[in-house]
């Protein structure tokens, strides 16, 4: 998927459904954002919206506080009906996306759209931009440890026992088959020392993008199955590799090793409060 097509849909489809509430919370209409994604029937966008509250229940998230019932009066000839609605979070955005049909180019477009957009949380795009590289590291490395509690509890769900080989598979994909420890040896890190503690914002990014994204293809599985399961980490982390190289980005194993790990940035953090 190339970068200005994300960016059109950004501006032109999602951004502009986008609603704003008195508090100053951002929310989406699902009525609204039915239409955006091409779907022509209520029943049908309903059962994908059921779909992503039970995603959103698995998650240990409470529905209600992302899928607000919004019921409306509309017109119906001479008279007036209520007709069900809901006002959406970005995450039940992301949930909706990730169980559409994918055959809708607005979907696709949206799982891209949401999954990076989503992942920054509580952040506010400028609020983001005016981090440091640091701070980047630090937020991106803590949604990096989340998402890898839910996958990793998910994965054990669809039958994976061997968490080496699981989690070897996702950076084979995304680092042209290199393993962990290939990743560690190569960057000089010490015995045990923690690869996604010595990576830049940027990488961990992508390992956002590969952990989310096989965390959404492994819940449509429906029987457990770990060499399904592995060969889909795999499969997902070629591809956000695949993505990068499209885009003309910086190969994974080419992006310089920071000089301080998360571990000392968190220290360092320690002590600065301490100081105060």
């Amino acid at each position: 998927m190339m970068k200005n097509e994300v960016e059109i849909c950004k501006e032109k489809t999602f951004e502009d459904i986008k609603h704003i509430d008195e508090a100053g919370n951002e929310y989406w209409e699902a009525r609204e954002l039915q239409v955006i994604l091409g779907y022509k029937e209520w029943r049908y966008f309903s059962a994908v919206i059921e779909k992503a509250q039970v995603a959103c229940l698995q998650s240990n998230n409470q529905i209600n506080s992302h899928f607000g019932v919004n019921t409306k009066i509309v017109e119906a000839g001479s008279t007036t009906k209520p007709i069900m609605d809901y006002k959406l979070s970005r995450y039940a955005c992301y949930l909706i996306v990730q169980n559409a049909n994918p055959k809708y180019k607005a979907v696709a477009l949206g799982q891209t759209y949401f999954a990076v957009q989503t992942r920054k949380m509580e952040l506010t795009e400028e609020e983001y931009s005016k981090l440091s590289e640091d701070e980047k590291r630090l937020y991106r490395r803590k949604q990096t440890r989340d998402g890898n509690k839910v996958l990793y509890k998910i994965a054990r769900e669809k039958g994976v026992k061997n968490f080496d080989r699981f989690t070897n598979a996702g950076y084979k994909g995304l680092y042209n088959g290199e393993t962990a420890n290939d990743i560690a040896k190569r960057k000089g890190l010490r015995y045990r020392e923690d690869i996604l503690d010595n990576m830049g914002s940027a990488l961990l990014g992508a390992n956002i993008f590969r952990i989310t994204q096989t965390e959404s293809l492994l819940e449509k599985q429906e029987v457990p199955n770990e060499q399904i399961a592995t060969n889909t980490h795999y499969i997902v982390g070629k591809a956000v590799r695949e993505t990068i190289e499209k885009l003309g980005g910086t190969m994974p194993e080419d992006l310089p090793t920071p000089s301080k790990s998360i571990k000392q940035l968190e220290k360092d953090k320690i002590k600065k409060l301490d100081i105060k």
